[in-house]
């Protein structure tokens, strides 16, 4: 029961980590987001945490990065 609750709640987590570095971005903050929200979904999913952390981590890093230069130029 325990694992199904984590496994539903997961994807919740990490959209909700990811609607936050959505609004307040930056290279590192997206980065830094990015990996939690990958380490908790890729640790809800079984995928393994350290791989969600490093996926995470570099889409949240060219998300903010892409963020900061869109943000520049406005």
């Amino acid at each position: 029961m325990k694992t199904l609750r984590i496994r539903l709640l997961t994807p919740v987590v990490g959209l909700g980590l990811l609607a936050m570095a959505a609004a307040g971005c930056g290279t590192m903050i997206g980065a830094g987001v990015g990996a939690g929200a990958g380490a908790a979904v890729g640790a809800g999913t079984g995928y393994g945490a350290g791989k969600g952390a490093l996926i995470g981590g570099g889409a949240g890093a060219v998300g903010g990065a892409i963020y900061d230069i869109w943000k520049a130029n406005k």
